[in-house]
């Protein structure tokens, strides 16, 4: 038996459980930048991991000299300071690994003074950026008082809300903050909720003394038909692959922007207009004054390019620049050369519009565009207690009576979500809300 042990081969198929441990360890990384951690037993939380940890050391030690190893026990310390910056104060979660990757690190069949530095680079790494979190935390979060007074989930299951009371130098405030209820990560030990997914759907100052939330269930087209009695300039922010499923080409959708006084006149526009005009809107006399011109196919082009916007382009002296072929850094070229230079007045830019209007668009494209035929809609009712008006002049007097602030009031709606992608559970941009 101690042959088979002491055999190499051996060291290094055990060495793979090494890496196992180190991926466990970023895995935790991942979900520590990324998700909120809500521990549902810490007792039992810290037997688990310590367990694990203990286990993970032996074998590490036994194979301390195999390079699957070594690296693990490089890994691991820096991996962790992610968890026990945004984690901090879960300490049956954070000592267990920290203690075995110190343990590991020194113990290590690496040389002394690969060792020696990489301690060195750990420790100035936990120093500065625990300094660095400090710091933000300390100058750029706000420091407010919140309580949450009330949470739910909706009847579908598929949002969750919590209504919360802030207390803070302004009297206060009452919001209702909505997320997905489908992007939780679950297990025995530990629920993971997805960072910077909360919408509010309600504000109000000061602090609502009575906040009821009820749910209903609306179909799509009945939602479709109540926004555009709202209002008939209601637009939907759209993808290029959406845009292109609902009919449209890349001209289609060429806008002219930021216009001057001078040039919206030239087109018979007053001074306060502000909406982009679209090119397919224009004569070829109008266009022609803006220096574009049209093909039969409706493809928009450059009809004088600039040497500047050529040579960006990489396009041949004489060669027509269209507008949907043109590389974004010629095209930012164009639009900065379009100004008075007097001034500096910008005359106008050219760009693409990713919006279409809501009444053009019918059930079937807006089930195409993700909306689902039917879901949940929040409706909101509140009230503030106020001063009576007959002891508005008294200095000790206290509120006293109830003031409806809102009654059945829609403020979510499923359709809205899904067509503005409210919740992008699949997007991992780092920014630095993910350090609140």
């Amino acid at each position: 038996m101690s042959k088979f042990f002491a055999n190499v081969w051996t060291k290094r198929v055990v060495a793979v459980l090494s890496i196992v441990y180190m991926l466990f360890v970023c895995r935790l990384c991942y979900f520590s930048i990324f998700y909120d951690m809500h521990i549902n037993d810490r007792v039992s939380t810290c037997l688990a991991v310590s367990g694990v940890s203990l286990a993970a050391l032996i074998v590490m030690l036994y194979t301390r000299h195999q390079i699957l190893t070594r690296i693990a026990s490089f890994v691991i310390l820096p991996a962790m300071l992610p968890v026990v910056l945004l984690y901090f104060g879960e300490w049956g979660l954070i000592i267990p690994i920290i203690a075995t990757g110190i343990i590991i690190l020194l113990l290590s069949g690496a040389g002394e003074g690969i060792k020696t530095a990489l301690a060195t680079i750990i420790l100035l790494m936990y120093i500065f950026g625990a300094l660095g979190y400090f710091l933000f935390s300390t100058f750029f979060v706000a420091s407010v008082k919140e309580q949450v007074v009330d949470t739910g989930v909706s009847p579908s299951g598929t949002y969750r809300y919590r209504v919360v009371n802030t207390e803070d130098t302004s009297n206060g405030s009452t919001a209702v903050y909505v997320e997905p209820n489908y992007a939780d990560v679950k297990n025995t030990f530990a629920t993971f909720t997805l960072k910077n997914q909360e919408h509010i759907v309600y504000m109000n100052r000061p602090i609502q003394s009575k906040v009821d939330i009820s749910w209903t269930t609306q179909n799509r087209q009945e939602i479709t038909d109540k926004l555009n009695s709202i209002s008939d300039e209601i637009e939907v922010t759209v993808t290029d692959a959406e845009l292109k499923r609902l009919g449209y080409t890349y001209d289609n959708k060429l806008m002219l922007s930021n216009l001057s006084a001078s040039r919206k006149f030239a087109l018979g526009l007053t001074a306060s207009d502000v909406d982009p005009v679209p090119l397919d809107t224009l004569n070829a006399e109008q266009l022609d004054f803006f220096g574009i011109g049209k093909e039969a196919d409706g493809r928009y082009y450059i009809l004088d390019p600039d040497p500047l916007v050529i040579e960006k382009n990489g396009t041949d002296p004489g060669e027509r620049i269209y507008f949907s072929e043109i590389k974004p850094k010629a095209l930012k070229i164009y639009n900065r050369l379009n100004v008075d230079p007097p001034t500096g007045i910008t005359y106008f830019n050219v760009t693409k519009s990713h919006t279409v209007m809501l009444n053009t668009l019918t059930d079937a494209q807006l089930a195409d565009l993700g909306v689902s035929e039917s879901g949940d809609v929040m409706l909101l009712s509140a009230s503030k207690m106020v001063v009576a008006e007959e002891d508005k002049n008294k200095e000790d007097a206290v509120p006293t009576e109830e003031v409806v602030t809102a009654q059945d009031k829609i403020v979510f709606r499923y359709y809205v979500a899904e067509l503005e992608d409210y919740f992008d559970v699949n997007s991992r941009r780092l920014t630095l809300d993910l350090l609140n």
